[in-house]
């Protein structure tokens, strides 16, 4: 059973999950373009070390005057597909973060108005609790299981 003196834990509890699952979401937002950005680096790093042995391996001028062409072209050929396969990482990796977000809030919405619901069953006549719940009601049918969340 409900008491009154239940409404401000179940406010915090939802609150306080509402929190823990947007800070998770960040946190592997964080960790994702982390990986995008270690795996620019490393292929960086290996770009270059191709270069340095190409000029190590040169055995004339005119094959030393020759790499810049050769490479530049490489190059732009690489970071078109990479710039492809880039923007698709972007796109999923905040479309996974928007997805993740709207749940959380969903949820933290049915909580807060299953919360603020209950109260209006322990008795609280003319208090104003009964206004406050009334309007939630009103503006999120879904706590009830009427709303678009239920609706997929």
């Amino acid at each position: 059973m409900t008491t009154q003196s239940d409404l401000p834990l179940n406010l915090y509890k939802a609150n306080a999950e509402l929190q823990l699952r947007i800070s998770k979401l960040v946190m592997e937002n964080w960790k994702k373009w982390l990986e995008l950005s270690s795996r620019a680096v490393d292929d960086g790093i290996a770009e270059s070390q191709s270069k340095v042995e190409q000029l190590l391996k040169a055995q004339d001028w005119q094959a030393l005057a020759t790499m810049p062409a050769e490479t530049f072209r490489r190059l732009l050929q690489q970071r078109m597909g990479d710039s492809t396969v880039n923007n698709q990482i972007a796109a999923n990796v905040q479309a996974h973060f928007a997805q993740g977000l709207q749940e959380a809030i969903q949820t933290w919405q049915q909580d807060t108005a299953r919360a603020l619901g209950s109260v209006g069953d322990v008795g609280l006549a003319n208090t104003p609790w009964n206004d406050i719940v009334a309007q939630w009601g009103k503006l999120w049918p879904w706590a009830e299981g009427k709303g678009p969340a239920k609706d997929k």
